[in-house]
């Protein structure tokens, strides 16, 4: 009887099973084998060994390309996080219209990233665009923002009448714009995880720190970070596995452009594969992503786990 009942729970599994094994692990290990051919049209033509990752690391527009993205992962992930972290403080406490606020806040994660990629394009327009005319209320100059290549610390520096050398320039405006469109897009998903945290908290910790005279800031510090430092471990290795992985605002917003400083590496790859037909490149691109997402969460999770408090 107890092996009758194993094999009707594996019975129950195997429709997950075989979606994950058809196209998720099939995928991956087709994916591995054709790194090692030329595979202009996704065949297992052309067998040249480790060929495409001897040209991927010697190659500086994959260099490029990775600083770009790196670019983009520092920049958005502290916004991510510390954005969603205070306003889900704020709708923790007793609000009126608090369910209101919530689906508000969730709105951008449930709409379609081409439908609100196009308004935020729209809203970054040069010529009429509502960052420019919201800039024209205080009499200041409209930005080219996603038109514009130059790094963002370079035209800081130029606004305060000075230069800086051309190494730090950093993330073009373009990239920094389509990083505000992510960080406003993955707002309401993490909010609403830190909000499920914060529900965990007993508020008896809260009253007898106020009994003891703990300010606003002493509770913040010694009872709301440590008690939510799974959740915000949590948050911190999907939205870094999430921000590697961004195409969908650059593709609809800039195209890679402009001059390329907004191409990050799943463009890359998308360029590689579908415009230039180098299947077997492309496939060396997602091994070599693979491993870049892998290391840096096997590094969270070795330095950011020590000071996560599961008690």
């Amino acid at each position: 009887m107890k092996l009758f009942s194993k094999k009707i729970i594996f019975l129950f599994l195997i429709p997950t099973l075989s979606v994950v094994i058809c196209f998720k692990l099939i995928p991956i290990i087709y994916a591995f084998i054709l790194s090692f051919y030329n595979a202009p049209l996704g065949m297992l033509e052309g067998f040249i060994s480790f060929g495409n990752y001897r040209e991927l690391l010697s190659s500086k527009d994959f260099y490029t390309v990775l600083l770009q993205t790196f670019y983009f992962v520092i920049c958005a992930l502290p916004f991510e996080i510390g954005i969603a972290l205070f306003f889900a403080i704020l709708l923790n406490r007793q609000l009126k219209g608090l369910s209101l606020y919530r689906t508000v806040y969730f709105l951008p994660v449930v709409t379609s990233v081409v439908a609100v990629a196009i308004v935020w394009k729209w809203i970054f327009k040069v010529d009429g665009g509502l960052a420019n005319q919201f800039l024209g209320l205080f009499g200041s100059q409209g930005l080219k923002w996603l038109e514009e290549p130059r790094g963002i610390f370079i035209l800081m520096a130029n606004s305060l009448g000075f230069s800086i050398p051309s190494y730090l320039e950093g993330p073009s405006l373009a990239l920094v714009s389509v990083i505000v469109f992510s960080v406003w897009k993955a707002l309401g998903y993490n909010l609403i995880i830190f909000m499920s945290g914060l529900k965990n908290i007993p508020d008896e910790l809260y009253e007898a720190a106020k009994i003891d005279g703990a300010s606003n800031w002493q509770q913040f510090r010694h009872i709301t970070l440590p008690l939510l430092s799974p959740t915000t471990f949590y948050i911190l290795i999907m939205s870094t596995i999430g921000t590697f992985q961004a195409f969908n605002q650059i593709y609809i917003m800039t195209e890679g452009g402009p001059i390329g400083t907004t191409k990050v590496i799943v463009y890359y790859l998308y360029e590689q594969a579908f415009d230039s037909h180098r299947m077997g490149y492309a496939s060396a691109i997602s091994l070599v992503l693979f491993v870049i997402i892998l290391t840096l969460t096997l590094v969270q999770r070795k330095v950011a786990e020590k000071r996560v408090f599961y008690g």
